[in-house]
């Protein structure tokens, strides 16, 4: 399966779809399926543009609205994770993934799919720590700081994808995991971009949820934006198990925004089993994560903890093979994504219907609807006097407060239980990663060869490319996708900003 990997699209969606052609005629091959990783700036209309935090002289509405309205039809399938620089009100209609166009699938906050089977896993958003901990709590109207703070990753995407456990082929995030940048060609990193330095020295380049993310699911392939450069790195895991030592490896790739003389897309000739269609399929071990874990969801500001291994509570919710067959029969064992896409017209909730049909039949939250008092909570509460026992009912025990009156109290009750850390277990070690031509494949990354496209600026930072280059790389495993009652979601209180820190 050729794959086509693109860093910041910024809305130019035509110009890549215009580049690939061109390296398809040039070559003579064909691309199956596009990742844009992040600032892809899906906005419909003038409404979706004034939710976008940007200046206002870069709010151009660009190509995307073609595709939305079928005026334009995306000649490749598409997928992709949201950045810094979107469309909020549209993508916060999609908190778990769907079609934000005919044949362009956006991830959701975090989220795994399967293609072809390919394991594909992203997050969306920035790491910014001062949100980390809170609650999806933004809606419409939007202010400035929760124009903001929408795009910033939180602590339960990140805690839902640490309970994997079955190999991931490929990661997707918009900005780098933390310390990224010691894994590859530092000194041409600096010559190119010589303002990261002082970033670099604090150890404040990247992500830090990202990083976790990297060292524990150990993808064999992990792509990013975000910072506008090409950079490729390999990052050498090694783990013991069973008093063997297994060394796998991740190939890091990060590209450029969409601009002529930008390297801005890659494309990977990944092998896949033939036997698979090269379409969007649901993963069961996410679709089970997000069932067991919908208690934990918290759509208010305050700061809040996980449960841990301290909690009188379940903290492991990697899916038993029991838990993960009660899902694929919600299912009726069949795990195809659905071609739903509908737009706005013809809906008129705020809510996305796709995401509304997704959640009914997982039994979950809407986040969104949650927050617009549009969910109906019946089908998730009719067997609340059967719930787990792992369930706890004390707010207390999650909520993260400096009042010091307040923990003067709570210290004196006998039924406050112990504030449990954002910790998990070790994952298990499940595949071998082949050896891998670490030289091969930094250096296929630090040269492209690609014919210029002529086209047109209409603005000093958005806009299109040419560049892109086709590497071999190595096989792609397929792993096995074949869940239990849901807990009761916690009931997390509203507080003030400056009861937290």
């Amino acid at each position: 399966m050729k794959i086509a990997i693109e860093g910041c699209a910024h809305g130019e969606l035509q110009q890549i779809y215009n580049t690939i052609d061109l390296i398809e005629k040039r070559d003579n091959i064909k691309v199956d399926l596009l990742i844009c990783c992040g600032d892809f700036q899906a906005t419909r209309n003038n409404e979706d543009l004034l939710t976008m935090a940007v200046p206002p002289k870069y709010r151009q509405m660009c190509t995307f609205h073609k595709y939305y309205t079928g005026e334009l039809v995306a000649p490749i399938l598409t997928i992709f994770i949201g950045g810094n620089h979107e469309a909020s009100n549209h993508l916060q209609e999609l908190s778990y993934g769907g079609w934000a166009a005919p044949n362009i699938y956006y991830m959701g906050l975090a989220g795994v799919i399967n293609v072809g089977g390919i394991r594909i896993g992203g997050i969306s958003g920035i790491y910014k720590s001062n949100d980390y901990m809170r609650g999806r709590h933004e809606k419409q109207p939007y202010t400035e700081q929760t124009k903001r703070s929408i795009y910033h990753i939180r602590q339960l995407e990140v805690f839902r994808l640490k309970q994997l456990k079955q190999p991931i082929d490929i990661m997707l995030s918009h900005d780098w995991p933390q310390g990224i940048e010691n894994h590859g060609n530092l000194k041409q990193l600096l010559k190119y971009k010589p303002f990261f330095e002082t970033d670099i020295k604090e150890g404040k380049l990247g992500s830090k949820p990202t990083r976790e993310l990297l060292d524990e699911l150990k993808p064999k392939y992990w792509f990013s934006a975000h910072l506008h450069c090409k950079f490729a790195a390999i990052v050498n895991h090694t783990s013991d198990d069973n008093e063997e030592t297994e060394k796998r490896c991740t190939k890091f790739l990060s590209l450029d925004k969409c601009l002529p003389n930008k390297r801005f897309l890659q494309i990977l000739d990944i092998p896949h089993d033939d036997s698979k269609s090269i379409n969007l399929m649901y993963d069961i071990e996410w679709l089970t994560i997000l069932h067991l874990t919908n208690h934990l969801l918290n759509t208010n500001s305050n700061m809040y903890y996980l449960p841990g291994p301290t909690a009188s509570e379940r903290f492991d919710f990697t899916p038993t093979e029991e838990e993960k067959t009660a899902v694929l029969e919600m299912f009726s064992h069949d795990l195809r994504i659905p071609n739903n896409f509908i737009t706005l017209e013809n809906y008129k909730s705020k809510t996305n219907p796709q995401t509304t049909n997704f959640c009914e039949k997982l039994c979950i939250d809407d986040p969104l609807a949650l927050l617009l008092g549009q969910w109906s909570r019946s089908n998730l509460t009719e067997n609340e006097h059967e719930m787990d026992s792992t369930f706890s009912s004390f707010v207390n025990s999650t909520m993260c407060s400096n009042n010091e009156d307040e923990i003067e109290d709570t210290e004196k009750s006998s039924e406050k239980l112990t504030m449990s850390p954002f910790i998990l277990p070790e994952p298990k070690n499940d595949s071998t990663y082949s050896n891998i031509n670490e030289n091969s494949f930094l250096n296929n990354c630090s040269s492209i060869t690609v014919p210029n496209t002529s086209i047109e600026k209409s603005d000093e930072d958005i806009h299109q490319s040419q560049d892109a280059d086709v590497n071999n790389v190595v096989n792609i495993e397929e792993n096995n996708i074949t869940t239990k009652k849901f807990l009761k979601r916690r009931n997390y209180q509203q507080t003030y900003d400056d009861d937290c820190e």
